[in-house]
């Protein structure tokens, strides 16, 4: 386990905090696409006619291989306007938690 999340829970347990998970599947839908990403209709949504069409795609979607690592892109550039500094502690407290939810 990563040091920094060692002592985060060292200090909620101290103190007695609550720990919270949050899991955010729409996080993606925030996200933009840099590459042209083609995906089959979902079943249900196909329009008659128009079977072997495909969709486009302009925005992320959950379950994208390129989802997660566009998102932690556009996080790092939102945290560094901030004057935050990553640090190898921070990335792995980041792993972790993705494992974990």
């Amino acid at each position: 386990m990563a040091k920094s999340l060692q002592i985060m829970l060292a200090i909620a347990a101290w103190y007695y905090y609550e720990i919270w998970q949050m899991n955010v599947k729409t996080v993606f839908f925030n996200g933009f696409v840099e590459e042209e990403i083609y995906v089959d209709q979902s079943e249900g949504y196909t329009v008659v006619g128009d079977e072997q069409k495909v969709c486009h795609l302009q925005r992320l979607i959950y379950g994208l291989k390129q989802a997660s690592q566009s998102w932690t892109m556009h996080f790092d550039e939102v945290i560094r306007g901030y004057d935050f500094v990553k640090n190898d502690f921070d990335c792995d407290i980041l792993r972790i938690l993705y494992l974990i939810g």
